[in-house]
Parts: structure tokens; sequence; C-alpha cells
């Protein structure tokens, strides 16, 4: 069973830090400067399956709208349905807020997104080395 949270206290918030740590600096080798940034301005969550840590996201207010940011989930969790209950999650919270809703996707997760509602905008472009792609929730 997936259940997701928002991660407020210090021990939530240090799972879905381990999360990023594993996925994004091991894994993909983000540097660690640029992984850290606007933690204390997002809202995060963190998503258990049977009560183990295995995914986390974030959102944030921008001057664009709200951007949604983060997205991880450990190798044994990955094709699980994790990344899309954390994405929902944070939909059905966010929506009501009647703002532009965005997100810069990793070609590897573009399908996910597109299945949820967003669309592509504009060309590709590479962050932390990875190419991405900017999509806009529209429905």
């Amino acid at each position: 069973m997936i259940e997701i949270i928002n991660a407020i206290t210090k021990q939530e918030q240090q799972k879905v830090w381990d999360i990023r740590r594993v996925v994004f600096v091991i894994e993909q080798n983000c540097p660690e400067e640029i992984e850290w940034e606007f933690e204390e301005e997002s809202k995060h969550f963190l998503a258990s399956v049977n009560g183990k840590a295995a995914g986390c996201a974030r959102w944030r207010e921008t001057e664009n709208g709200i951007k949604l940011e983060r997205f991880a989930v450990l190798k044994e969790f990955r094709r699980t349905g994790v990344a899309q209950s954390l994405l929902k999650n944070i939909l059905n919270e966010i929506i009501p807020l009647n703002k532009k809703i965005y997100l810069h996707a990793q070609l590897t997760a573009k399908p996910l997104y597109e299945k949820n509602g967003f669309e592509p905008e504009g060309e590709n472009f590479w962050e932390a080395d990875i190419e991405h792609i900017k999509m806009i929730y529209k429905k």
C-alpha cells in the first residue's frame, strides 16, 4: 500500500533528503549545491510503501506559478505507482489554488507527466547534465 504524507517533522524530512541523495546525488551525479536549493520555501512530500520510505517530491511557488520538483523514487519501488501517487496527491492539493502549474521533467519521466495532464512546452534543455523539458499542467 502506498501512503503519501506531508513531510513536516525532522525525521520525515530526513527520509526525503536521504531518498534525494540516493537518486539525484549518487545515481544521477547531480551536484550537491543545486540539489539543496529552495528547501525552506518548498512543501515536501514523502511516499511510503508498506511503511518503508520509497519516494518523495515537493512543490513551491515561483514568479511563474507553482513548480513541482524533485520527484525521486528509490530503485526498488520504481514502476509500482509511487511517482503517480505523489503526483496525484500534490495536484489534488494545489489545483484549488488556481495558479499555473509546471515542472521541468527529465525526459525519462515525460510519459508519466503526459499521462497525468501535462503538456511539453518549448525545446529540451539540460539541467545538471540531464536532458529536461518544461511541462505545463493543462487539465
